[in-house]
């Protein structure tokens, strides 16, 4: 299971890093809605990580809200769930 979490959130990484670079070539983007199901399907720490390291959506609305909801309620579920 750790792997797979590894892998995924270096994909998500992958994935911002590619549509920061798209959007320096212009290039077709990648659709915001598949980099937020990356980090709702497990890759918002990779998602989080990207967007500093890269400097990439970290000011575009509504995507960070959006973001910032998906990794408030990933949290909130792990903190429900029993130990």
């Amino acid at each position: 299971m750790i792997t797979a979490a590894i892998v995924l959130n270096g994909w998500t990484m992958m994935r911002f890093w590619q549509d920061k670079q798209r959007a320096i070539e212009g290039l077709r983007r990648i659709p915001e809605n598949d980099l937020l199901g990356l980090a709702l399907i497990g890759g918002s720490p990779g998602a989080l990580l990207a967007r500093q390291l890269f400097r990439h959506k970290t000011r575009k609305q509504p995507f960070s809200t959006y973001l910032l909801l998906i990794v408030m309620i990933q949290v909130g579920i792990g903190l429900l769930l029993p130990q």
